[in-house]
């Protein structure tokens, strides 16, 4: 596996599926910038304002967990397919949890800034739906990134 899509897999894997902020300090570099994270055309800068909408994702969605059904690496970049699902048991956003679970099929483009920059990923641009999952489809997750 390439340097980027390690980089990708342990995000998706430490900072979502096991809830690890630690994570998010050591690939997550200061002056990087992510989309999308509940508002439109909203921009979030470096880790310590990534935080705050990791923990409340968390929160609205104790159960989240994320599937990488694909990975395609080219140089630097890498673009990831990825199954978001969880059951909505918090607030979130100011809406209020309705209990059934949700899924999202999601792609995201990064760049992995490679062993000079500490091994660290930036967002290239918003993330996109893919496809209705065939359940209570919802963009839950934003960028994720």
């Amino acid at each position: 596996m390439s340097d980027g899509k390690a980089l990708v897999h342990r995000w998706f894997e430490e900072v979502w599926n096991q809830g690890r902020e630690a994570t998010i300090d050591e690939l997550f570099p200061p002056e990087a910038v992510t989309f999308g994270l509940g508002e439109i055309d909203s921009e979030v800068r470096g880790p310590d304002q990534f935080k705050p909408f990791h923990r409340n994702l968390r929160t609205a969605f104790p159960d989240l967990h994320i599937t990488i059904q694909d990975t395609i690496a080219e140089d630097d970049k890498v673009v990831v397919r990825f199954l978001v699902e969880g059951t909505h048991k918090g607030p979130r956003s100011g809406h209020r949890a309705h209990g059934p679970q949700d899924s999202s099929l999601r792609n995201v483009a990064l760049k992995s800034r490679g062993k000079q920059n500490s091994g660290r990923l930036e967002q290239l641009g918003p993330a996109w739906d893919v496809a209705p999952t065939g359940r209570n489809t919802a963009r839950t997750c934003g960028s994720l990134l």
